[in-house]
């Protein structure tokens, strides 16, 4: 009876949180835990994640995509993004980095646990709760059960981060009166723990009649169950008052476990008929003997006290493995997780500073609308206006923008090769900067790799110009076809989506000079068209032209047919045939009309035509070989000049080279 109404009471707590409710860090094990009780009873709660190794939870969980949110707490015009858009009044930031032995990079463990933190505290000055995990590694080498006033002594980088991000706390509530306060939590266990940690290991080696490799049988723990710990958030954030602004609470069972115990409740509980191997894993540098908490502040602040002993906590664990499917579903997942799609837009830009503003925007708020995680990745060609300032500013404020700048104009076709190298998406978006490829388009490009179509190509049924220079580009596409030596898509340019596999064979092809709507249909892979209406351009002059449309012309035909050569070759058969039947009928006529007067105009005539088709051959022979001499230089498709990466502007040419091998 007494579950039943503490049940109630939690549910009725849930639906009494202020909402919109952020999850930060949600695809974490308690942050999968509190997002999956949330959503039972309320839809106005957003799993907020940036690290797509452990998203395998929000995968198995099946969240609607709507309430998955990306946004790397890192980056403070991020977070302010997400605020401004979505409006929160609850958070619970669970977002934490170096807990874990395999998590050893200090650098990051301080990014995430303080500067993540305060990006989210800056935002929260119009907000109900903010609720924040700590830890009880805060209290360090004081770890036999201290109270929240007791000194802190940090024994490891985390520590030391988790007491920073606790000051932060206390530091918003007393100056800027926020409404929040940190939990510290002890050894929180239960289902969706990563399944190499200590009590998922136990109960699938007890299931198996074994026991895994254990520590010191002395280290000790204070473990709390995530019932427990998901009901400590709701508290927190319902009953938050200023008497608990700034304050850290314990929450703990105030038991101390040691592993010696926790083998000997295994072995009773599943029946085992084996003893432990002591030291069999080496401990941890910062594991102690005597680790367990202290939580009357819990009683009294919030209301909170654990219910779940060690025992039901355990058979809890093993009856929620059994349900998931543990070994073919959960440990699959965790051992080769499965990325959330994302999508790799590659702009070219050139003389596009008006236009690129509303490309961004119109981007944004497409992916958000089919919710795909995205990475847009604006390549300024040397433009010669203010786009390099234009890109810089939204780089600025978005750090899943990534700029790249020229050292000079290299050519779209270099600026899209040059993006799609950096890029990390599992499928790349050809666009041009000049908002001709709408944004619009990429949903029915999405579908159609879903789909199982690894190049899907936007179709120009009809362009926004003139009569002429539609039936143009239409009559040239169709010349073009029926010239190529491999089947070449008819009305389709640049713009298109193609399979990360596809983007890796032509990024990895020798050739400089490159024609990718050719180079795209000359690597297969499964290819499908979508039809779309191309706009005229909304900002500026085209640069194109006649000539440049011609050279794009003799491009795309010296790059992907031989018929101009074979053309050489049948007039040559054809005039040398022609001219040896002349000169028998000269011969022959010279004989049986001995007067015929010879005038000079013949002559003229003949030297002109066969001049002329010389000089023809001779243009065509040129055109294969300059393409053979550009590409015995081996000079580089282009030189990235700078690039702005997450936020950090790179220069120097070591810098930019390393960014660059780091991310094929």
């Amino acid at each position: 009876m007494r579950s039943a109404t503490n049940a109630m009471a939690l549910e009725d707590k849930i639906k009494g949180l202020k909402g919109p409710i952020f999850v930060f860090g949600a695809s974490g094990f308690i942050g999968a835990n509190l997002i999956e009780t949330i959503l039972k009873y309320r839809s106005d709660c957003y799993a907020i994640t940036h690290d797509i190794r452990q998203a395998w939870r929000l995968k198995l969980l099946h969240l609607h995509p709507e309430n998955i949110l990306f946004c790397d707490i890192l980056f403070k015009n991020a977070v302010r993004q997400i605020f401004q858009q979505y409006k929160p009044q609850t958070i619970f930031n669970l977002s934490a980095y170096g807990a874990y032995s395999k998590q050893s990079e200090n650098s990051l463990t301080y990014e995430t646990n303080v500067i993540g933190t305060l990006n989210i505290l800056e935002e929260c000055g119009h907000i109900n709760a903010y609720v924040h995990a700590g830890s009880s590694s805060e209290y360090g080498f004081n770890c036999e059960s201290p109270k929240e006033s007791d000194p802190l002594l940090p024994n490891s980088h985390y520590a030391v981060s988790k007491v920073s991000a606790s000051y932060l706390i206390q530091y918003f509530a007393k100056i800027y009166q926020t409404p929040c306060t940190n939990l510290r939590l002890y050894s929180i266990y239960g289902p969706w723990e990563e399944p190499d940690r200590l009590i998922p290991k136990l109960i699938e080696n007890a299931k198996q009649g074994k026991l895994p490799p254990l520590v010191s049988p002395d280290i000790s723990r204070d473990f709390v169950y995530t019932t427990d710990c998901v009901t400590a958030f709701i508290n927190a954030a319902y009953y938050m008052n200023p008497n608990i602004y700034g304050t850290s609470i314990n929450i703990g069972t105030g038991k101390k476990t040691t592993i010696k115990e926790l083998a000997e409740k295994s072995i009773a509980l599943f029946k085992l008929n084996i003893q432990p191997e002591w030291g069999s894993m080496p401990d941890r540098k910062w594991d102690l003997q005597n680790w367990y908490g202290n939580y009357e502040k819990a009683k009294q602040l919030i209301y909170w006290e654990p219910e779940t002993s060690l025992e039901a906590g355990l058979l809890k664990t093993s009856e929620w493995q059994d349900k998931q499917n543990y070994h073919s579903a959960i440990l699959p997942a965790f051992n080769e997780p499965k990325k959330l799609n994302t999508i790799s837009c590659v702009i070219a830009c050139y003389k596009d500073a008006e236009a690129i503003p509303i490309m961004y925007e119109r981007l944004v708020k497409m992916f958000n609308e089919i919710k795909i995680r995205y990475e847009i990745i604006f390549v300024n060609d040397s433009s010669p206006d203010n786009t390099q300032q234009v890109i810089n500013s939204i780089c600025e404020k978005d750090s899943d923008v990534i700029g790249i700048t020229h050292s000079r104009n290299f050519g779209s076709q270099s600026a899209f090769l040059s993006g799609m190298e950096l890029s990390s998406g599992d499928a790349v978006v050809l666009m041009d900067g000049d908002l001709q490829d709408p944004p619009e388009i990429i949903p029915a490009f999405y579908e159609k790799w879903l789909e199982g179509f690894e190049v899907v190509y936007g179709k120009r049924i009809k362009r926004e110009t003139s009569f002429f220079m539609n039936a143009s580009y239409k009559l040239f596409y169709r010349i073009f076809s029926k010239l190529s030596y491999i089947p070449i898509p008819v009305d389709a340019g640049d713009f298109s989506l193609m399979d990360r596999k596809v983007v890796n064979e032509l990024i990895q092809l020798p050739e400089k000079e490159q024609f990718l709507r050719g180079l795209r249909a000359w690597v297969g892979f499964k290819q499908t068209g979508v039809d779309y209406i191309r706009p005229e351009r909304m900002f500026g002059k085209s640069t194109n032209n006649w000539r440049k449309n011609i050279w794009w012309a003799k491009k795309a035909i010296f790059s992907f047919s031989f018929v101009p050569l074979e053309v050489l070759s049948y007039m040559g058969f054809i005039l040398t045939g022609v001219s040896f039947l002349a000169m028998i009928m000269q011969i022959v006529a010279r004989f049986l009309y001995p007067n015929i007067p010879h005038g000079i105009t013949t002559i003229i005539v003949l030297v002109l035509f066969f001049g002329g088709i010389q000089l023809l051959a001779v243009s065509i022979l040129g055109e294969y070989l300059s393409k053979v001499f550009e590409e015995s230089k081996g000079r580089p498709k282009f030189i990235r000049k700078s690039i702005i990466y997450r936020g950090k502007k790179l220069d120097s040419a070591a810098e930019i080279e390393n960014l660059s091998k780091a991310l094929r």
